[in-house]
């Protein structure tokens, strides 16, 4: 049986998996923007939270809805941020 080889980009055989399910007639780059740009759509948050006084003094959380350009550069933050937070351990043991 043979294993798949690793995303170039990535080196993760799961993405080259997904990859080459989604391919059809032979274009890997184009399924693999597919696979990304459907990865960051999925991540872009559309309303977030912000800070605001009320009469009294107090804060509160008030809902705000986001553009899509902001939305789209906290989404990239998030997976940039969680892909350095992760650790990888390795096992040599059979």
């Amino acid at each position: 049986k043979r294993t798949a080889k690793p995303d170039p980009i990535f080196r993760n055989r799961l993405v080259n998996m997904v990859v080459n399910r989604i391919m059809k007639d032979g274009k890997k780059s184009l399924a693999y923007q597919l696979l990304y740009r459907a990865s960051i759509r999925r991540v872009t948050p559309n309303i977030g939270v912000k800070t605001r006084r009320n009469k009294k003094g107090s804060t509160r959380k008030v809902p705000i809805e986001i553009g899509s350009k902001q939305g789209r550069a906290l989404a990239i933050r998030w997976l940039l941020e969680a892909s350095k937070s992760v650790r990888v351990e390795i096992s040599l043991s059979n």
